[in-house]
């Protein structure tokens, strides 16, 4: 009885110990891995190929997905999650990643895709044409003759080359390699990388604009007072488009009436003789003026230096100036529009890969819960990095985001009508050298809709907006921001405009500077634009930005606690509501009084009413007055302290804000503004800035440390 009464207790303890080996291999088990030298039918549980190479990695993500389709489906989600690991190597996608519903995770069980530690993964959307693709097979079999990259020796294409590039410009049958789809010059379309670097496309002048000699369209533009015609008709100055006259597929890039508008248009017809230009319709919308500046581009017969190329796409032939000889790096065109898909899928995480070559946005998030984007080297893309629509909590922690041909990360979402928040973030990026094809508001990052947040963020180096944002209660908070708007005038590093009901953002403990606009002649620094309402400008520091703080006939906005220094001027208010963009104020108060909305919202009703509770009486208190800004226990120091409208002055409450003589800074020449303990400016109840806290933080998140970035040179004012 005794041995029998022990049976089941030995094999009790017995189940026990083969459940929790099981659980425990299980556990182990729970790695994938991919490898360029894998093999979709294996396995996936081994990081290298056996021996006698019966079993190791997947080849591909898509397989690594479908396994972990499978085990889930099987063995339900494990408890600390799945992990895919990608071995060294570039992966030349085929189409993009994608991912949905059936592919989440759990918010303690996520499922990781990474790079396997010390190891370089690319993620790339291109096409390889030559030169080396560490840990890559070869992207073709052996057996395909391609015929690579070989000189120019077509005379006719000799004589329209530059007499520089003859002898230099090589060429390449994009065909032979498949890639027939090349998408249009205008943008979006194929680009050209060397050595990890996008190519320039063929253009004059190689750097800068020419301007416009004078308009010829017949139909006027006269937008108070700034003249121009309506169609695209100009004329140039010396004879350098009489080169161009055989060109297929020209192209101009201009800012054709506003310093921040511009347009890629056709060119129609060149008349050397009378030296005149003609574009193609549909013309700019705002029109073009004398003065305004353009360069042109794709041209063939402008590649006159190394790094510039240039497609036929009749023939599919491909010209390429190689700034170092070609074997000497890989050359790839970008071909696919997108890398990386989720839709409607949560807890997914992609870490540590460097993911390029994509033609349009690198990678795209929509709906969902908790997704992270962390560590992730993002470049080379005709569009933006990261696009975030919809869903809740997705992050994009720690990358490094460049060569972008637009913006960097754009994230959208919550709810507007019952300011629900989204709570998508931002966080300790270095975002630069973006807005390649698109430069006008493709911004560093972008927030809309409620409750979205870009923190600890360094952006610099791009032709215009360092942030946009639009919608309700985001916070941007310990940002650097410098050698932005490089390119544009009248425009903000930190920028947003026109609504009344989009209230409750709060930026504030930001570090902007060296922001000067195009050609030195000035822009701004948080813009608020044509009646912004509601916003909290705290505790920043400006150091050499022009019109650091601008309220553009907003109302109920505080400036309070910031730093400026050498600004010119530190404070911009205006009352234009009551002048010249009265029009459009105006219909938003018909849009309220027959409607009972404004821009949509029931702007006097819960939830509004009871978060923005000056929005209630909106219409009773002359609303297009630029009333309830505060100024509040700012310090200037050098510059010009303030640039304020008559008509707006006395609607503005001024409290003790430090203007004269000296604050009394650590180490003003060494750029360290945080104030001595004897500053006058404590009397006046200033209040300490966390300034060492701005920027970026080392973190085993980041991308790369440290991280290395120079303020762009500001150049002297064109004398045209």
């Amino acid at each position: 009885m005794k041995a029998t009464h022990a049976t089941p207790n030995r094999n009790l303890a017995l189940t026990g110990w083969l459940l929790g080996a099981l659980l425990a291999a299980h556990a182990g088990a729970a790695d994938l891995y991919v490898a360029t030298n894998g093999n979709d039918a294996w396995s996936g549980r081994l990081k290298a190929p056996n021996a006698k190479r019966t079993d190791g990695p997947f080849a591909t993500l898509e397989r690594a997905r479908d396994e972990v389709r499978k085990l889930k489906h099987q063995q339900g989600l494990p408890k600390k999650g799945i992990t895919v690991v990608l071995r060294a190597g570039c992966y030349c996608l085929g189409r993009p990643f994608e991912l949905s519903g059936e592919d989440s995770g759990a918010a303690a069980a996520p499922i990781v895709y990474r790079a396997a530690a010390g190891e370089e993964v690319r993620l790339s959307g291109g096409k390889v044409l030559a030169g080396p693709v560490p840990g890559a097979p070869a992207s073709l079999p052996a057996s395909t003759p391609l015929p690579g990259f070989k000189a120019v020796t077509d005379p006719a294409i000799l004589n329209r080359l530059d007499e520089s590039a003859r002898g230099k410009v090589l060429q390449v049958d994009l065909r032979a390699y498949g890639v027939t789809n090349f998408g249009s010059a205008s943008g979006g379309g194929l680009e050209l990388f060397f050595q990890d670097r996008p190519m320039p496309l063929a253009r004059w002048p190689n750097e800068g604009f020419v301007r416009i000699v004078d308009v010829l369209g017949k139909t006027p533009v006269d937008v108070r007072g700034t003249k121009g015609c309506v169609e695209g008709l100009f004329t140039y100055a010396g004879d350098r488009p009489g080169r161009w006259t055989e060109e297929k597929d020209l192209w101009l890039h201009g800012y054709w009436f506003w310093d921040w508008s511009d347009q890629r248009q056709k060119v129609k017809r060149i008349d050397v003789g009378t030296r005149t230009i003609e574009l193609e319709p549909p013309y700019h919308g705002y029109g073009y003026r004398k003065g305004q500046w353009y360069y042109a581009y794709n041209l063939l017969s402008e590649i006159d230096q190394p790094g510039e190329w240039r497609l036929d796409r009749e023939t599919g032939i491909l010209y390429f100036w190689p700034p170092a000889p070609i074997e000497s790096g890989k050359v790839a065109v970008s071909v696919l529009p997108n890398l990386v898909i989720l839709r409607n899928c949560s807890h997914v995480t992609f870490r540590g890969l460097v993911i390029e070559a994509a033609r349009d946005t690198a990678v795209i998030i929509s709906e969902g819960a908790a997704n992270r984007i962390a560590g992730c080297t993002i470049r080379n893309v005709g569009g933006s990095a990261i696009s975030v629509a919809g869903g809740l909590g997705h992050g994009v922690v720690g990358c490094d985001i460049c060569q972008c041909g637009a913006g960097g990360v754009s994230l959208s979402g919550g709810n507007r009508q019952t300011l629900a928040p989204a709570g998508h973030f931002a966080d300790n990026n270095h975002i630069h050298h973006y807005g390649r094809w698109r430069p006008m508001y493709s911004a560093g990052i972008s927030l809309n809709g409620v409750g979205n947040r870009a923190t600890h963020n360094l952006i610099d180096n791009a032709p215009h907006q360092a942030i946009g944002f639009g919608g309700n209660d985001h916070l941007i908070e310990f940002n650097e921001i410098h050698s932005v708007c490089f390119e544009s005038n009248d425009a903000g590093a930190i920028y947003s405009g026109r609504d009344w009901t989009m209230r409750g953002t709060i930026i504030r403990y930001n570090y902007l500077h060296d922001i000067q606009g195009f050609e030195g002649r000035g822009c701004v620094g948080v813009y608020l634009d044509d009646m912004w309402c509601g916003t909290e400008i705290v505790g920043n520091l400006f150091y050499r930005v022009t019109r650091a703080a601008f309220i553009g006939g907003g109302r109920d906005c505080l400036i309070e606690n910031n730093i400026f220094v050498d600004c010119k001027p530190a404070i911009h208010v205006d009352a234009r509501a009551l002048g010249w963009a009265r029009d459009g104020a105006d219909e938003w108060v018909k849009e309220a009084r027959e409607k009972g909305t404004l821009s949509g919202t029931r702007y006097n009703q819960p939830p509004y009413s009871e978060r923005y509770p000056k929005l209630v009486n909106i219409l009773a208190e002359d609303p297009n007055a630029p009333r309830g800004n505060v100024i509040a226990r700012n310090v200037c120091f050098g510059g010009r302290w303030d640039e304020i409208e008559a008509k707006a002055r006395p609607l503005i409450s001024f409290q003790d804000n430090w203007l004269e003589g000296d604050p009394r800074f650590v180490n003003a020449a060494k750029l360290d503004f945080r104030l001595k303990c004897r500053s006058p400016a404590w009397k006046l109840g200033f209040k300490p800035i966390p300034i060492k806290k701005m920027g970026l933080y080392r973190d085993k998140a980041r991308a790369s440390w440290p991280v290395k970035h120079q303020v762009r040179p500001t150049k002297a004012p064109s004398s045209q």
